[in-house]
């Protein structure tokens, strides 16, 4: 390690390795996974939904060293990532690549081993769009956004696959809903985040770049197709009406912050969406799995 990190006690080289893996980031994809699972599975197992959220957690970790390996350099530039351990010195490349392979390897090997073969190769499809096709996109453009969308919408459908071994509509709805959430979540955090991501030469507000009426249109747009998706885990069998009747609810609530962004087109009620985008996913998500139960 750094001279840096050479000092570092344990309890502070265990934390520096749970940064690098971005654990709470993690941790909430994971849980959407879970439900994933949950929905899918006739009978949930404790153990093995323990070792999915590990596997899950470990998989994303990989994908977001990747990222920050490539991006060591640019994340310098910017006041929101200088602090992160790579940039900062706290550990050096080649121990993030070897943290990276730790949790990547052990990751596949639990989705094929305890799961099936398609959840790991989902898995790893997942990781390598992430980290090695959406992190240099992103100083190409809006496209970047597009992309990322794929592996930041296939936890859901990775945890139904991980229960039921089988693919069809059931696991394409609950990835088409993440899928299309993704575009007011990011944009809402790229247009707080419009001046840090600029130092870095990050391109990924949509339309022409700008905060303005026509970026939170575009917004709005992808954010109008979660009301009709919202419903269809009910016209499927997989939920009830209560939950399909939330979904409307909150997702109606979500549209309406878009608007509100389109009128005002401030950082205030772009964080406003932001947070309202935190809030919409796990309280749809949970809103299912307990309507299944």
């Amino acid at each position: 390690m750094t001279s840096t990190a050479i000092n570092l006690s344990i309890g502070e080289k265990v934390k520096v390795l749970f940064e690098l893996l971005k654990f709470r980031l993690a941790a909430l994809i994971a849980f959407s996974g879970a439900m994933g699972y949950s929905l899918g599975a006739k009978e949930v197992t404790w153990e093995k939904m323990v070792l999915f959220v590990i596997a899950s957690i470990g998989i994303t970790g990989a994908a977001n060293i990747i990222n920050q390996i490539l991006e060591k350099d640019l994340d310098k530039l910017m006041k929101r990532t200088a602090g992160r351990p790579l940039p900062s010195g706290k550990v050096t490349v080649p121990q993030a690549i070897i943290w990276c392979v730790i949790l990547g390897v052990a990751s596949l090997a639990i989705f094929v081993s305890v799961f099936n073969l398609t959840t790991g190769l989902i898995s790893l499809l997942s990781l390598v769009l992430y980290g090695f096709v959406y992190t240099p996109l992103k100083r190409v453009g809006p496209i970047a956004v597009f992309v990322g969308a794929f592996p930041g919408a296939f936890p859901p459908m990775i945890g139904w696959v991980a229960a039921t071994n089988q693919f069809g509509l059931e696991p394409g709805i609950l990835f088409a809903i993440q899928f299309f959430w993704q575009f007011p979540h990011f944009w809402a955090i790229a247009w707080v985040l419009d001046d840090d991501y600029k130092r870095a030469g990050f391109k990924l507000l949509p339309a022409k770049g700008l905060k303005d009426t026509d970026t939170a249109l575009q917004i709005m747009i992808y954010t109008i197709f979660l009301l009709p998706i919202g419903w269809l885990p009910y016209e499927l069998g997989m939920t009830g009406i209560n939950s399909a009747f939330v979904a409307t609810v909150f997702g109606a609530l979500f549209l309406a912050q878009t608007y509100h962004l389109m009128r005002k087109c401030t950082d205030k009620t772009a964080r406003q969406l932001m947070f309202g985008s935190f809030v919409y996913l796990p309280i749809v998500q949970i809103a299912f799995l307990l309507d299944k139960l």
